[in-house]
C-alpha cells in the first residue's frame, strides 16, 4: 500500500506544462516588473531631472536649484519602496478575500494606471504624474513579491516547490537585464524615449491578464480556506499528470484537520502566538538580511568600482549589463540545483559568498595595481551569491514554514520588513559611507556571516517535505511529542496537536494507514 501511495506521488510530482506555464506566467506579468522598476529609473536619470527642472521654469519662471532637483530625484526613486511596503502590508487581506490567483489578476490594474501616469507624464508636463505611477508600480510589486511565491508554493508538489519556488526570482533578474538592455543609448536610452521606457510595464501584465485567469486558483487555498472539494479536484487536475490525486487531497485534509479550530491568523496574533515563534523569527531574520546584504548598496558603487578597475567611461555601461546577465545564469544554477542541494546550502552559501565578497571590496580598495580586478571579482560574487540563493528561497522559505491558516501573516511580515530595509539601505548608505568610506562594506560582511550562522543553526531543510511535516520539525522545538521510544507506526500516540504542535487534553489515534509518509 504504502509503495503504491509513493509510486501515485512520484508521477504526480512530475513539471506537467500547466505547472510550467502558470510559474511563467505569474512570474513574467508580475516578478518581473519589481526588477524592472528597480533598474528602470538609473538610465534616464539625466533626463528625468531635465524634464523636472524645466516644468519647474514654465510653471514658476525659475528652475530648481540641485538640493530640490536631488530631492525630487530622490523622491522619484525611494517612492516605490514606500509602495512596496504599502503593497505589502495589504497581502493577508487580499489573498484571504480573492484568493492567491485572484490577488495576481486583480492586481494587475495598478500596473495600467502607474503605466498610463508614467508614459503620459510629458506630453502633460506633470513630474507629479511620475512620481505617483512610481508609487503606484510600487504597490503592485509589493503585492507581487508575496503573492506569486505563496501560489506557486501552494500549486507545487512538493518535489518542485524548490524550483518553482525561485522562478519568480530568476524573473527579477530577468526584469533588471532587461531595463539595463532597454536603457542603452542605442534602444531607449535617449532623451525623447524615457516615458516609453518607464511605461513598457504594461506589455507583461496584458499577456498575463489574457492568459493567467484560465487557470485554476490555489488547490490548498480552494479545499482548506473554501472547503470546496469538487474544485480542489478540478485543479490538481489541471496542475497534476494524468494519475492518482487522492494522497495529495489526503494529505491536504490532515493539514485542514489539524486547523479545524484555527481560522486565519491576523499579523498580531501571529506575533503573539508563542509556537510559531521559530518559524516567524527565521522569516524576520532571512528577509532582513535579504536587504541589509548589501545587494542594493553595491549599484551605489559599481560605476565607481569599474571605473577604478580602468574600464573606459562609455564601456561602464555595457559592463553593467555583463553583471545582469550573470544574474539570471546564476538565477538559472539556483533553479536546477534547488531540488539536489536543498534550500539550506543555497541561502547558506550565497550569504558565506557575499560576505567574503564584501570584505573582499573593502581590502580590494587598498591602492595596488593588481587588486581594482579583485575589486571588479568581488562585484560579480556578490551578485552571483545574492542570486543563486539569498535572492529567492527568503520567499519561498516564508511558505514553507507555515501552514495555511499562518502564512498570509508571515508573508505581510516578510514582505514589509523586506521593504523597510530596502528604503533603510538606500537612505543610510550614503551617510555610512561617508563616514566609513570602504569599510561600510564590512558591515554588510557581518551581517551576511550572521545570517549564514543563524541559518545553519536553526532552520531545518524543507527539501522534498510536507507542510505538515515542516510544521511538526518546529513544534519539536516547543515541544516533544510522546512519540519517542515506539517502534512501530501502529503504537503511535499523540496527543491532539492544534495547528503547530500545541498539546491540547485528550489524545488522537493515528494508524499506519492515515499517516502520510
Amino acid at each position: 500500500m504504502t509503495e503504491q501511495m509513493n509510486s501515485s506521488r512520484a508521477k504526480a510530482g512530475h513539471l506537467t506544462s500547466s505547472l510550467l506555464a502558470v510559474a511563467f506566467l505569474t512570474s513574467f506579468g508580475s516578478s518581473m516588473l519589481y526588477g524592472y522598476n528597480l533598474a528602470v529609473v538609473n538610465s534616464p536619470a539625466v533626463y528625468i531631472k531635465d524634464f523636472y527642472n524645466r516644468t519647474s521654469v514654465s510653471r514658476n519662471g525659475t528652475g530648481l536649484d540641485g538640493e530640490a532637483l536631488t530631492l525630487m530625484y530622490s523622491l522619484t526613486v525611494s517612492v516605490f519602496a514606500i509602495g512596496g511596503l504599502l503593497g505589502s502590508l495589504m497581502v493577508g487581506m487580499l489573498v484571504t478575500r480573492f484568493g492567491r490567483k485572484g490577488t495576481v489578476v486583480n492586481s494587475t490594474v495598478l500596473v495600467f494606471i502607474a503605466g498610463s501616469l508614467m508614459g503620459f507624464s510629458r506630453i502633460c508636463g506633470s513630474p507629479e504624474m511620475v512620481i505617483f505611477g512610481r508609487f503606484v508600480t510600487g504597490i503592485h510589486s509589493g503585492i507581487s513579491l508575496s503573492v506569486v511565491p505563496m501560489y506557486l508554493g501552494e500549486i507545487a508538489p512538493k518535489n518542485l516547490r524548490g524550483f518553482l519556488g525561485l522562478v519568480p526570482s530568476l524573473f527579477i533578474c530577468a526584469g533588471v537585464f532587461s531595463a539595463q538592455i532597454l536603457g542603452l543609448h542605442e534602444i531607449l536610452g535617449k532623451e525623447d524615449h524615457w516615458p516609453l521606457f518607464l511605461s513598457l510595464v504594461v506589455i507583461p501584465t496584458f499577456i498575463q491578464l489574457m492568459l493567467l485567469p484560465w487557470f485554476p486558483e490555489s488547490p490548498r487555498y480552494l479545499l482548506i480556506e473554501k472547503h470546496n472539494v469538487h474544485a480542489t479536484i478540478i485543479a490538481l487536475k489541471w496542475y497534476r499528470a494524468k494519475c492518482n490525486i487522492q494522497s495529495e487531497i489526503e494529505e491536504m485534509q490532515e493539514e485542514q484537520r489539524s486547523l479545524s479550530s484555527v481560522e486565519t491568523v491576523s499579523v498580531w496574533r501571529l506575533i503573539l502566538d508563542p509556537l510559531v515563534r521559530w518559524q516567524l523569527l527565521s522569516v524576520v531574520v532571512i528577509n532582513i538580511g535579504m536587504q541589509l546584504s548589501g545587494i542594493d548598496a553595491l549599484w551605489f558603487y559599481t560605476n565607481d568600482i569599474f571605473r577604478n578597475a580602468g574600464i573606459p567611461e562609455p564601456e561602464i555601461q555595457y559592463t553593467t549589463v555583463g553583471t545582469g546577465a550573470i544574474e539570471i545564469i546564476a538565477g538559472l544554477i539556483g533553479c536546477f540545483t534547488i531540488e539536489k542541494l536543498g534550500r539550506r546550502p543555497l541561502i547558506i552559501g550565497g550569504f558565506l559568498v557575499m560576505g567574503f565578497c564584501c570584505a573582499g571590496i573593502t581590502l580590494s580598495l587598498v591602492h595596488l595595481p593588481f587588486m581594482r580586478y579583485v575589486s571588479v571579482g568581488c562585484v560579480v560574487g556578490i551578485i552571483a551569491g545574492f542570486c543563486i540563493g539569498p535572492a529567492g528561497v527568503p520567499f519561498l522559505i516564508t511558505a514553507e514554514l507555515f501552514k495555511q491558516s499562518h502564512r498570509p501573516a508571515a508573508y505581510t511580515v516578510g514582505g514589509s520588513l523586506n521593504w523597510i530595509s530596502n528604503f533603510t539601505v538606500g537612505f543610510v548608505f550614503p551617510f555610512l559611507q561617508m563616514s566609513a568610506g570602504s569599510y561600510c562594506y564590512l558591515v554588510f560582511c557581518c551581517v551576511c556571516l550572521a545570517v549564514a550562522a543563524f541559518v545553519f543553526f536553526v532552520i531545518p531543510e524543507t527539501k522534498n517535505k510536507t507542510f505538515v511535516e515542516i510544521s511538526q520539525m518546529f513544534a519539536s522545538k516547543e515541544a516533544v511529542p510522546e512519540t519517542q521510544g515506539l517502534g512501530h507506526p501502529d503504537q503511535l500516540k499523540l496527543r491532539k496537536m492544534n495547528g503547530y504542535g500545541t498539546l491540547e487534553n485528550g489524545s488522537l489515534e493515528f494508524d499506519s494507514s492515515s499517516s502520510v509518509p
